[in-house]
């Protein structure tokens, strides 16, 4: 369903609001309301690899903070992680149902380990386990070398798929979340005629030993 008047007013109106992270909130929320779509907090994160390479891949942003960052989860030991620690990163919700899409840009950071901590927490006991069996990204001989993993794994930490309550697994070392700050926003509507409505938010952005430091938002519309 595409979007209707009050959910498209805040990029209708001139001068388009001061700050995209309450609108794109606002859409996801629309989006996990309407169920629409099984994961409406799908997002495409696109990296460089150090060598140049780019990739692209689908992940789920686990929180969007005011501040101007989404949260998601990996390996550290992963492709997609290499490239995080080594250069920027771009990142797509598309709702097509909707007739929307957020483009976001920017720098990453780890999010803090008692974060992470506490999300790993909440996870079903087979996706821990599949956190610590997996190395992810790299080659494996056949599925039936990785099942063997898994099996290893459980014994490991003693985890009997068939005993209740499972044991509690701490967090791998090696598998956390992400920050993505974002340094541009780009908010997408659908119009007639394919009219769209674009608007484009900047700020500066910097990284440092203390935190991330982010100056207001600029706001400037867009053509189609």
């Amino acid at each position: 369903m595409p979007l209707d008047d009050n959910e498209s007013a805040p990029l209708r109106t001139d001068p388009l609001p001061p700050d995209p992270w309450p609108i794109l909130t606002g859409w996801l929320d629309r989006a996990f309301a309407r169920r629409d779509q099984p994961n409406p907090h799908t997002m495409y994160l696109a990296t460089v690899d150090p060598d140049g390479t780019p990739s692209v891949r689908a992940v789920l942003a686990k929180r969007l903070d005011p501040s101007g960052y989404v949260v998601f989860y990996t390996n550290y030991r992963s492709r997609k992680a290499r490239a995080l620690e080594s250069a920027p990163a771009a990142a797509c919700f598309h709702w097509d149902h909707a007739e929307r899409q957020v483009r976001i840009e920017g720098e990453v950071t780890r999010s803090p380990g008692d974060e992470s901590d506490a999300y790993f927490a909440t996870r079903p006991w087979e996706s821990q386990v599949g956190a610590w069996a997996s190395e992810q990204s790299e080659p494996i001989e056949s599925r039936d070398a990785l099942m063997a993993k898994v099996l290893e794994t459980m014994v490991e930490h003693g985890v009997d798929p068939l005993a209740e309550p499972k044991p509690p697994l701490s967090r791998p070392p090696y598998w956390g979340g992400y920050r993505l700050h974002a340094r541009q926003v780009e908010l997408w509507a659908s119009g007639p005629g394919r009219v769209h409505d674009r608007g484009l938010w900047t700020r500066e952005l910097r990284v440092t030993p203390e935190g991330v430091e982010t100056a207001p938002w600029r706001v400037s519309r867009l053509q189609p």
